[in-house]
């Protein structure tokens, strides 16, 4: 039996996590310049990437600093030499208050904390109090996602009030998330007026009261776009930061999101046919350790959304007569559409998962390529050595 030797990216192992270095710089580059030209200030969510290497491409780029979702991710960023960051989640726990008490303690890194309830700012105030430091905190608004936050208006004021007798605490101001998994650009642009008119009131309100904040942000990358264009209108000029995260590397969620038939700028995953003994499919070296298990399943109204029954875990590039229909721990199956196109064994392939974040948080590292050439490893910050 004769192997083939079809061998792209020969010196990477498989599997690989790949980003194309041109579509990531392009992308931080519209970025930037959407919220230039909106007079905005950018903070992108490091969540899809992870890298302070990429991170750091954005600040250079125009943005003031990163968000990250946990606490243990500052450290490892600001280990990495960031100096601005923002905390999107609020966080409990005597050895979170421990990581804490190390990062205010820390020359030049300014901290920002996103906080919910009272008990959160309660508790970051001892730590502070204990260290003779003042901390920012910002009050996160529930704008419909049914997660975190304090509802829009009154409830948000009264908290302020409250924060404002703590010691050791500087209250910054508000921040909102829009939280949008529908397929319509038009439907992006509804949340996004939504959103950022709850913020502005609630801004207003606070202000009306003589609560001085400085610190108005919005954000999330179904809407990204759209909020620039309407601060760059003239409404919202409340707003000073904006906030998205996944729109900096694209995948078949963002596609899907979006109402997009082809995929922008996407993270790929290089892998190598390693069985072709079943007739109606072959096994490729990447289960769900890489890419996760997102099917995507809200989307599974669309016609095109199984296959045989079958949901997809990705899209192989230049091969839609494959069907990523099924994963395990290890391996996937890419089946045949077209029975005549078979596999062969040793054949690498490149395949766009559904959920970018996912696939990126459980590897180490990236592969940066560049016109079909290797030309950067790019680590994966995620948490500091020590916490590991």
């Amino acid at each position: 039996m004769k192997i083939n030797n079809k061998n792209i990216y020969p010196d990477l192992d498989t599997p690989s996590i790949l980003i194309d270095l041109n579509a990531l710089e392009a992308d931080i580059k519209e970025m930037s310049q959407l919220a230039a030209d909106a007079g905005v200030r950018l903070r992108p969510h490091i969540k899809i990437h992870e890298s302070a290497m990429i991170a750091k491409m954005q600040i250079a780029a125009g943005a003031i600093g990163i968000e990250v979702g946990s606490i243990e991710q500052v450290e490892a960023m600001a280990d990495a030499g960031i100096e601005d960051i923002l905390i999107a989640h609020p966080f409990w726990g005597a050895h979170k208050f421990e990581t804490l008490k190390r990062l205010i303690n820390r020359k030049n890194l300014e901290l920002t904390f996103v906080i919910d309830m009272f008990e959160h700012a309660h508790a970051i105030s001892q730590v502070a109090e204990s260290q003779e430091r003042v901390v920012p905190v910002v009050i996160k608004l529930e704008t419909g996602g049914n997660r975190l936050g304090v509802m829009p208006g009154q409830p948000v004021l009264d908290l302020a009030k409250k924060l404002l007798t703590l010691p050791g605490i500087k209250f910054k101001g508000i921040y909102a998330h829009e939280v949008y998994s529908g397929p319509t650009t038009n439907g992006a642009a509804k949340e996004a007026f939504e959103v950022a008119t709850l913020t502005v009131e609630t801004a207003q309100m606070l202000r009306k009261e003589g609560i001085v904040i400085d610190h108005v942000s919005v954000g999330a990358s179904p809407t990204f776009e759209k909020t620039c264009q309407y601060i760059k209108q003239g409404k919202f000029r409340e707003i000073t930061e904006i906030h998205p995260g996944k729109i900096v590397l694209d995948d078949i969620a963002q596609a899907m999101m979006q109402d997009r038939g082809q995929l922008k700028r996407a993270v790929s995953v290089l892998t190598t046919v390693i069985s072709t003994s079943h007739t109606d499919h072959a096994v490729v070296d990447a289960g769900f350790k890489t890419f996760g298990f997102d099917s995507l399943i809200g989307y599974r109204d669309r016609p095109d959304f199984f296959w045989n029954g079958k949901p997809s875990y990705g899209i192989v590039r230049s091969r839609p007569d494959l069907w990523f229909g099924a994963l395990h721990a290890e391996v996937g199956r890419l089946f045949y559409k077209d029975e005549r196109k078979k596999l062969r064994l040793g054949e690498r392939l490149e395949i766009i998962p559904n959920n970018a974040t996912l696939v990126i948080h459980m590897h180490r590292k990236l592969y940066g390529i560049r016109n079909g050439k290797l030309e950067a490893v790019i680590p994966v910050t995620g948490i500091s050595e020590e916490l590991e």
